[in-house]
């Protein structure tokens, strides 16, 4: 509906754009029908024309993408400055968790004080630091005046530093064979198992969402310990959730969106659920072993 509305206002803008220019060419043609035109009044119908023709005729931008848009004419090279403190209102903090992953909350006392020191800022009611540019403040020190430091980063560097502890993470669980003796069709529930119980997983849903509750209590039956986060009830789960499809080049995606082990998915389906477990579980034994 929304791309059908906009080729139908694109149509009625051509239209009135060609209306404009007819207009400016008949009135050229009336001056020079009386003889030789006078300059300034010629000159006046040719600004005229170019005014009205520009201004009518500029593309009809999609409004969804006025955000974006702002981000991508910041500057890249510079930010202007952030004063952050405690009281600082429209936040959305994301810190980086020793797995890779990157956690979103809302408030400086909710960051954990093991991962203060390098925290991705980002304030709602402002583009600055949603482009090339990302403000990263240290909040395990406050200045005197009560505020904390933050510099700037590229942020191809920011998602470097998730994306590096990531790396090792997988490298140190990398499924290989599975331990000796081990049954691939043994299911992956059950209290006494040390490796499902070690394995986790969060689901980003909704309450009225039927699949994500699906998936949360498929999760569970496995045996894993399952995180819900109400992306609608929370601006820090729906930001989490968003960072975590723009690391796997998903957008727009429908829920459930699901995280297991740091392996992304969309939308509920068991079969690849049960895999990534099952993936997680053996390398885990493998570790162990």
């Amino acid at each position: 509906m929304h791309d059908r509305s906009f080729r139908v206002r694109g149509r009625a803008n051509g239209l009135v754009c060609s209306s404009l220019w007819a207009l400016r060419q008949r009135s050229l043609a009336f001056l020079l029908a009386r003889g030789r035109p006078n300059p300034r009044a010629a000159a006046r119908v040719f600004l005229l024309g170019v005014l009205t023709v520009s201004v009518a005729c500029q593309r009809h931008a999609d409004p969804s993408a006025d955000f974006g848009a702002a981000a991508a004419a910041m500057p890249g090279d510079a930010l202007p400055r952030l004063e952050l403190r405690d009281e600082t209102t429209n936040l959305l903090l994301t810190w980086l968790g020793p797995d890779g992953d990157f956690h979103v909350v809302e408030k400086v006392d909710e960051v954990p004080a093991e991962h203060r020191q390098q925290v991705r800022v980002v304030q709602t009611n402002d583009a600055a630091g949603t482009g090339a540019l990302v403000y990263v403040a240290n909040l395990g020190e406050k200045r005197g005046d009560g505020t904390y430091a933050v510099t700037t980063l590229p942020r191809s560097d920011w998602e470097k530093l998730g994306a590096d502890l990531r790396k090792t993470r997988l490298e140190a669980l990398a499924p290989g064979q599975a331990p000796p003796g081990a049954d691939p069709a043994q299911p992956s529930g059950g209290a006494g198992n040390d490796a499902s119980a070690a394995i986790s997983a969060i689901v980003y849903g909704a309450d009225w969402c039927k699949p994500c509750h699906d998936a949360e209590r498929y999760l569970k039956s496995l045996g894993v310990s399952v995180t819900k986060k109400n992306i609608e009830e929370s601006r820090a789960a729906q930001a989490e959730m968003q960072e975590k499809l723009a690391r796997v080049h998903r957008t727009g995606a429908g829920i459930p969106v699901i995280d297991v082990m740091g392996k992304i998915f969309v939308g509920y389906s068991p079969g690849p659920l049960k895999q990534a477990v099952d993936a997680a579980r053996h390398a885990t034994a493998s570790k162990r072993g």
